[in-house]
């Protein structure tokens, strides 16, 4: 049996204040796309209070950040871009151009072909997120994108050091100081001073997200990466105290960061409440994962592994944590997660920061349809064919009586006057 010892918010109050976040972001849309630089310059102003002569960094403003970054942070962010580096590398091998003869003269094929610019969001209003860094800029440059702008906005006041080196050493070609709504617009329709991308990717609040949604179509996107939420899956092999700390060290993202604890231990569901009361006394960021706990914090309760299965699936949460007995049977039969983290001895801020797998991953149960963003989103897969005429007189008798099938003239014409050139018409 399957039991709720604490309950998230509803869905009806979640989705009341998502209607207000589109209709604001429709305007700001809107408003970039008619008034371009001009307007941008006002939103900025307006929300991070940031408006200076130009929104690009130069060289000069990029090297000054070098000095107000400590050199182990220097060092700190070149082993994190190694380790992403690394493991993009190692994924854009496996992704391979075809060709094959699929008939004697027919020869069919795709090109894995890099998406030709990509503007690379960093959020960094509340914390300056110098990871989201290296998991775009890094990930796009390994993929071959020939231009990498990326953006993030001003921290108390400046561009913020850490993430203007971040996106230097990742390979950036453009870097502009620059948040919310208004970046992604910019990057996305361009203005007199940004030109525009043909991709849009990074995490950011639900405006930024909203944002994204609401261009996809005019531009590519990675994917909708709404507010972090993680899930602990765990039995009474752990404690309590190991339970909270990964459930709290993702619920102070945001005040809307769902946190679920699934185990078959009800012991253990009560130990890790517990726990979690304690350790917010102390955390640093305990108000915002207070709140976050309060209104998305979920505790669940199952009687077997089968059932902590089908919890997890329909959840489809950005993070999955596996902390059981049998690690290995949960990364066989589960389906629907972003990132899975298996074993006690991992947890999600590696993956966030440093371990290699990419962090901008799906939320809001789109783990039932895409994975999160890794080198292949950068690639566009294109098909090819080429047929010798002895080919094309063959496939266009078939085509020919297909199109006729549908009641499509134009298309058997295209099939007929091949077969009058190269070879006769099938009656």
């Amino acid at each position: 049996m399957i039991r709720s010892l604490k309950n998230a918010m509803t869905l009806e109050a979640r989705e009341t204040a998502d209607a207000a976040v589109r209709q604001t972001v429709e305007g700001i849309i809107a408003d970039v796309a008619a008034r371009k630089d001009a307007a941008v310059r006002e939103y900025s102003d307006r929300f991070d209070r940031w408006r200076p002569e130009s929104f690009r960094l130069d060289r000069a403003e990029i090297d000054a950040c070098y000095h107000d970054v400590p050199a182990q942070a220097v060092s700190d962010i070149r082993f994190a871009q190694a380790q992403i580096r690394r493991f993009a590398e190692a994924q854009r091998a496996t992704l391979q151009d075809l060709e094959i003869e699929t008939l004697p003269g027919v020869v069919l094929g795709h090109r894995n072909i890099p998406v030709n610019s990509v503007g690379c969001y960093v959020p960094g209003g509340k914390y300056p997120l110098v990871a989201s860094a290296h998991m775009s800029v890094v990930t796009a440059r390994v993929a071959g994108v020939p231009r990498v702008i990326a953006a993030a906005p001003p921290f108390q006041g400046r561009p913020a050091p850490a993430i203007v080196v971040a996106m230097d050493l990742a390979g950036a070609d453009e870097i502009y100081c620059l948040g919310g709504v208004q970046a992604i617009a910019a990057m996305a329709l361009g203005t007199e001073s940004i030109a525009r991308v043909d991709m849009v990717v990074g995490p950011g609040n639900a405006y930024v997200a909203e944002a994204k949604r609401q261009l996809f179509g005019r531009i590519g996107i990675d994917l909708l990466a709404g507010p972090t939420e993680t899930l602990v899956i765990a039995d009474d092999s752990v404690d309590g105290e190991l339970c909270a700390a990964d459930l709290l060290g993702q619920a102070e993202h945001g005040v809307n960061s769902p946190a679920v604890l699934v185990t078959n231990s009800e012991a253990l569901a009560l130990a890790t409440m517990a726990a979690i009361e304690r350790q917010l006394a102390v955390l640093p960021t305990g108000p915002t994962a207070r709140q976050a706990w309060a209104d998305f914090g979920q505790v669940i309760v199952c009687d077997t592994e089968d059932e902590m299965l089908a919890v997890a699936d329909d959840i489809a949460s950005e993070h999955a944590q596996v902390m059981t007995r049998r690690p290995e049977w949960f990364l066989e039969h589960l389906t629907n997660y972003g990132s899975l983290f298996l074993g006690a001895e991992t947890n999600v801020a590696y993956g966030d920061k440093v371990i290699g797998t990419n962090h901008t991953l799906p939320t809001g149960r789109a783990a039932r349809y895409t994975g999160g963003l890794w080198v292949g989103k950068f690639l566009k897969t294109c098909t090819y064919q080429r047929v010798t005429r002895e080919a094309s007189v063959f496939i266009g008798e078939y085509c020919s009586r297909l199109c006729a099938l549908e009641g499509f003239a134009g298309h058997k014409e295209q099939a007929d006057i091949r077969l009058r050139r190269y070879g006769s018409v099938t009656e």
